[in-house]
């Protein structure tokens, strides 16, 4: 256990971002998965630009990587086209 005053503070405030973190990331997850089960075309196509932000903020905030963000933005795209 930590004996300083600053790591204490530390372990709270890793804490407190590390739930907040962990809530951004779950949510983008299920605006993914919801957007990769769509049929519509065109509602794949309103609701993609929303899930592209979200996941420029993970990548931005380093919470994903920006190539698995690249690489998701990309996969999304790809089945956006074939439907």
């Amino acid at each position: 256990m930590a004996n300083h005053k600053s790591a204490l503070k530390r372990i709270r405030s890793s804490e407190v971002r590390k739930l907040r973190n962990k809530y951004y990331f779950k949510t983008t997850r299920n605006a993914i998965r919801t957007l990769r089960t769509m049929t519509d075309k065109t509602k794949a196509q309103e609701v993609y630009p929303s899930v592209v932000s979200m996941i420029d903020r993970l990548a931005k905030k380093n919470i994903i990587h920006k190539s698995k963000a690249s690489n998701l933005k990309s996969k999304l795209a790809i089945q956006i086209g074939k439907l």
